[in-house]
């Protein structure tokens, strides 16, 4: 199995600095106020659906704008930017009909974040950029019911999530991802799938990919929406052997720390953080200011928690520069040795010996 050429340009800035992951990207397309006309383009004018707030179809009818989004983060320092392809499988497609269009879609995705990464790293060769293949949640959860008078039943199951990973997986492979970054993660089954269907894409096209793995804390609990720690969610995905695991979403920096401490302290990969720009308002939105934000997660930098960092919802890209220049002076995270022994988890974590 071969590995990208900048799978090693990856590990040798991963060893030499914090890097910068990229912001909201839905944060940023709000910014431009699009109406259904814009969301359709000329090629679906006449879809029988409506199709304003189907993101992902933005690489197909509007790239330019992703491209400039894409763009704006890497002239904030990101070193990673995460492709517009969130929903981009068959099962949240469904939504607007759209299931067909899903491979096309991340492969269009990640040859607009490869041809911006592509613009940067010309001008800057000595600072790799990298693209990461963002392979969203779903809007289906396998372990939990949607229906609270039957706990038994589930709208999706294991093998749908697979075959609609699987192909997302290989779209954004074929556009040019350098990275698989399963994100947002509220329900671990729906990560294991994705992480399953991931390695499956490796072996099928002989090509692997740096997995990024990152959860989602969904409040005050501790806890994922499936119910786990963050500990117990590690020991369930590490044997994907991530280049790294961590948080994002849900939290802001304040409320996200003590998780991301615990996932320090028993990860022996690299540790990811992308909160939200604080919590949203009584209208939904993020007040938070870019220096506010930098202020908040310089510490985990300073106590030497974090390996990459960046912004989620309400972050842009004045956030993200503000946090690459609050975090640039100290050394990435050492990567702890971890003693072997027997760890399990199911809602909790279970360490023998």
């Amino acid at each position: 199995m071969t590995r990208k050429p900048t799978y090693a340009a990856l590990e040798k800035a991963a060893r030499e600095r914090i890097l910068i992951i990229d912001g909201a990207m839905g944060t940023m397309i709000q910014r431009h106020k699009l109406g259904e006309a814009e969301y359709r383009g000329a090629r679906f004018k006449d879809w029988p659906r409506d199709v304003k707030g189907n993101n992902d179809l933005l690489v197909l009818t509007q790239p330019q704008i992703i491209q400039g989004i894409h763009e704006e983060y890497l002239a904030a320092g990101a070193d990673i930017i995460e492709t517009n392809s969130f929903n981009a499988q068959r099962i949240s497609m469904a939504d607007y009909g759209m299931e067909d269009l899903a491979y096309e879609m991340n492969v269009q995705a990640a040859k607009v974040a490869r041809a911006a990464a592509d613009k940067f790293n010309a001008l800057t060769p000595d600072k790799p950029r990298f693209v990461a293949g963002a392979v969203g949640p779903t809007n289906r959860t396998a372990s939990i019911s949607p229906n609270v008078n039957d706990p038994g039943f589930r709208n999706v199951d294991f093998d749908e999530l697979r075959e609609a990973y699987k192909e997302q997986v290989k779209g954004l492979i074929e556009g040019g991802a350098d990275i698989i970054l399963i994100e947002t993660i509220f329900d671990t089954l729906n990560a294991k799938a994705a992480g399953f269907a991931t390695l499956e894409v490796f072996e099928e096209t002989d090509v692997e990919l740096p997995i990024m793995i990152s959860g989602t804390i969904t409040d005050r609990s501790g806890r994922t929406l499936s119910g786990q720690t963050a500990e117990a969610f590690w020991y369930s995905m590490r044997h994907l052997k991530p280049f790294s695991i961590g948080l994002n979403c849900a939290l802001g920096a304040e409320l996200m720390r003590p998780y991301l401490a615990e996932l320090s302290h028993v990860a022996d990969t690299r540790i990811s953080a992308y909160p939200n720009a604080g919590l949203p308002n009584a209208m939904g939105e993020y007040d938070e200011s870019g220096h506010e934000m930098a202020c908040k997660t310089e510490p985990w930098a300073r106590d030497g928690l974090i390996n990459i960092i960046g912004g989620c919802c309400g972050s842009t890209p004045d956030h993200i520069r503000h946090i690459a220049e609050h975090v640039k002076t100290y050394p990435p995270r050492t990567i702890p040795h971890i003693e072997p022994k027997m760890r399990l988890s199911g809602l909790e974590p279970f360490v023998h010996g």
